[in-house]
């Protein structure tokens, strides 16, 4: 009977999800259908990217930010304590390209992540009307800027960010990002960060384009200096000050190779995942429940216990999930993707629980080689709540 009623849930939520995702999923635009509309004179827009180490894909994505054809931009690249070769490589470069400006960061000071001090010191540095925080490993098709300001004039936007298509030589890496950007996508619903009453918000490291008057109204970077998550922080303080917002899929215009590999994947994400849950114990138990019991369990337990009927519903619930994954908008899934859905779930429920005990033991964490106190940390994040 626990079997039987387990099941149907299980059916009945991916069901639920699949059509809460899919059909959501297409209110959300493509950033290669927008037109350019955009009127001259041109809104001056200052493109701020912290690196620190960036060698391995620096130089190609930043040849590719400073080859837009908007007409009044400029590249300020804030160059945070680099060790490699990344300065050199910004030297080359700088040499090449007029409109890109380097700043070098020698100390970080105290109660600030080194990437988030790195973009507020971009934005001290600069006067622009709007700022485009992103990447260093993050490439952009040359319209992309053009496209992005016309709709973001168009509709008289504070907050523009617009999700990178990621790109990887892995399938089974692709799988696992799926999973993750499914439960992304399902808590933090961007589809309706335009609404004005919604508390929805969405926003990316790859591209955070945002009116500096908002900026300095959500209280920059000052007001989540110690955030791992700054781009979603910052597109919900945004939110919260009133500034109007949207989100943009960037198939096919903007790209970005997040990991190489799953290893990677697990070890970029285990530095700020407990920070998803507020640094909350009780949080991450929940996280780790809820993808327990609804996506890692129910096909191996209901397959190996269960009836015939049982296995039948656990195979509608399979189908269900290979629909979903296939075609979740902006995803360029594929149908298989769907099969590996209990392998994603497994690696992701590993990265919660991973990133709360490293945290925990550790009293901290460690980012870019920098050590923050758990403490710090949670004093911190109590403020920004």
């Amino acid at each position: 009977m626990l079997l039987e009623i387990y099941s149907i849930l299980a059916l009945l939520y991916w069901v639920f999800l699949s059509l809460y995702l899919i059909v959501n999923g297409h209110k959300i635009n493509y950033l290669s259908s927008i037109q350019n509309t955009v009127n001259k004179p041109t809104p001056s827009v200052i493109i701020i990217i912290a690196v620190r180490n960036e060698e391995y894909a620096l130089r190609e994505a930043l040849i590719s930010v400073c080859n837009l054809d908007y007409s009044n931009y400029k590249v300020l690249v804030v160059n945070d304590r680099s060790t490699d070769n990344t300065g050199k490589i910004l030297k080359e470069l700088q040499a090449t390209f007029e409109k890109l400006t380097i700043i070098n960061i020698e100390t970080l000071p105290a109660s600030w992540l080194g990437k988030n001090h790195a973009l507020y010191t971009g934005y001290n540095f600069s006067d622009e009307d709007y700022m485009l925080f992103t990447d260093a490993d993050v490439l952009f098709k040359k319209d992309v800027l053009t496209k992005a300001m016309s709709f973001c004039l168009s509709k008289d936007l504070d907050h523009l960010t617009v999700l990178p298509e990621i790109i990887s030589p892995s399938p089974i890496l692709k799988s696992v990002l799926l999973t993750f950007v499914i439960m992304l996508m399902a808590l933090q619903r961007p589809w309706a960060a335009k609404i004005k009453n919604s508390k929805a918000s969405m926003g990316v490291g790859a591209f955070n384009l945002v009116k500096r008057k908002a900026y300095e109204r959500a209280g920059t970077h000052k007001a989540i200096a110690m955030r791992p998550d700054d781009d979603l922080k910052l597109a919900a303080y945004i939110k919260t000050a009133g500034g109007k917002a949207d989100i943009l899929y960037g198939q096919g215009e903007l790209q970005l190779e997040w990991y190489i590999n799953v290893k990677e994947f697990i070890n970029g994400l285990m530095k700020n995942a407990f920070s998803g849950f507020d640094y909350n114990v009780l949080k991450v138990i929940g996280g780790v429940l809820g993808t327990l019991l609804f996506l890692v369990l129910p096909i191996p337990l209901i397959l190996i216990f269960g009836n015939s009927l049982e296995r039948n519903m656990i195979f509608c619930m399979l189908l269900v999930q290979v629909i979903l994954y296939w075609k979740m908008p902006g995803s360029n899934g594929k149908w298989w993707y769907g099969f590996m859905s209990i392998y994603g779930g497994i690696i992701i429920i590993y990265i919660f629980i991973r990133s709360a005990i490293i945290t925990i033991g550790n009293g901290g964490i460690y980012w870019k080689k920098t050590f923050y106190s758990l403490a710090e940390l949670r004093k911190t994040n109590k403020k920004s709540l």
